[in-house]
């Protein structure tokens, strides 16, 4: 009897624990549900709160497609996926790219390119770079690059008969870098229903909070 007695008491103490521990969950979801509810009973607040989010996300893609036309680049910002540049960029970390046609390509640059048959762009560092004449600038180069944390460079990685980097494959020039935001995209890609959890979040978010 007294062994029954100690497995129920710790049984219950398990399960006091786990109450007090989902408690904080249970009470903010309750909040959240009745929050959502009274915004569907204000079908007027509703409607507004909407037009706020998509007022939000106009005002992100406006900001994107402004990047887009004031660095000529289609893709203005990329996140680091891989720890092929490490120590120079992590994995998450933001780049900020460039892609003016007056800009010089050396060695020593990191660019983001693209190979014909791959969707993912790729962020390495130039170590070889051949012009077509003797200025600086202009569209007629050839570049070999490599990734700092790798032991080859990149031709492996290039299409089949490709030997250089050209215009063509360059999405930018990176020219500044934010630590480690990126890997909410990371997360995104990688768990999709982190991506669906997290948007919705948002969404809901953004449909009850309103004052009063």
């Amino acid at each position: 009897m007294t062994d029954v007695k100690n497995d129920t008491a710790q049984s219950d103490q398990r399960t006091s624990k786990g109450v007090f521990f989902m408690e904080p969950i249970r009470e903010y979801y309750l909040e959240w549900y009745e929050s959502l509810r009274s915004v569907f009973a204000h079908p007027r607040q509703c409607i507004l709160s909407f037009i706020t989010l998509c007022m939000v996300v106009f005002s992100a893609l406006m900001i994107w497609r402004g990047l887009t036309v004031v660095t000529i680049s289609e893709s203005p910002i990329v996140v680091v996926l891989s720890g092929s540049m490490e120590p120079c960029f992590y994995r998450g970390d933001l780049l900020y790219l460039t892609l003016h046609d007056d800009e010089p390509y050396r060695a020593g640059d990191v660019v983001v390119f693209k190979i014909e048959g791959k969707d993912i762009p790729i962020v390495h560092r130039i170590i070889q770079s051949h012009r077509e004449d003797n200025e600086d600038y202009g569209k007629g180069f050839k570049l070999l690059t490599k990734g700092d944390n790798n032991s080859a460079n990149d031709r492996s990685l290039y299409a089949v008969g490709q030997n250089w980097i050209l215009r063509k494959h360059i999405l930018g020039k990176a020219r500044a870098f934010l630590p480690f935001i990126g890997m909410v995209t990371i997360l995104m890609n990688e768990y999709p229903l982190f991506k669906f959890i997290l948007l919705g979040s948002l969404a809901l978010v953004a449909l009850t909070n309103r004052e009063g």
